[in-house]
This record gives structure tokens, sequence and C-alpha cells, in this order.
């Protein structure tokens, strides 16, 4: 009886052991993963970014102000959301011809 209690034991202490394990896999995963996305983010935000400074003249000498209100006032007008419609409605594969 006694053995029995006692491999039960050893038992219940390895599956514990594995459990822990288990778990300290999955928070390393799910910090890893965010790790991932926040890198992918950052690539993105820093790619876009090149893209719209690449169109601004003289960028290091515009404020981060002014880049800021050229934006709001580009987007608010009806023919920049219509366009940005029609190209996003195309899943961006439409050619550039709008330049």
């Amino acid at each position: 009886m006694n053995e029995k209690l006692e491999k039960l034991n050893q038992e219940i202490e390895k599956t514990e052991k594995k459990l822990r394990w288990a778990q300290q896999e999955e928070k390393r995963l799910t910090h890893q993963a965010k790790a991932l996305t926040r890198k992918e983010r950052t690539h993105r935000l820093c790619t876009r970014a090149a893209m719209l400074e690449s169109y601004l003249p003289h960028p290091e000498a515009i404020t981060d102000e002014q880049v800021s209100l050229f934006l709001k006032l580009l987007f608010r007008k009806d023919s920049t959301r219509q366009l940005m419609e029609k190209v996003f409605a195309g899943n961006g594969t439409e050619k550039e011809g709008a330049e």
C-alpha cells in the first residue's frame, strides 16, 4: 500500500513539473509573439514614414506639427476619401496613375 502511495506521489510531482514547464513555455511563446508583432509594426511604421517623407520637399525643414496639419487637411478632402476607397477597394493592386 505504501509503495503505491509513493508511486502516485512521484507521478504527481512528475506531472506538476511538466505542467510548470508547459506554463513557462506558454509565457515564453506569448512574449515571443508579442515581440514579433511589435517588430512588424515598427518596420511598417518606419517604411511608411519613409514613403511619406520621400514626397515632402525638404523634409528636414518641416516640423511634425506641419506634417500632421497637412495630413489632416489632405484626408478631410472628399476627393482624397474617394481616391482612397477606389485604391483600397482593389487591395492596393491598381497602378499608380494619380500622380
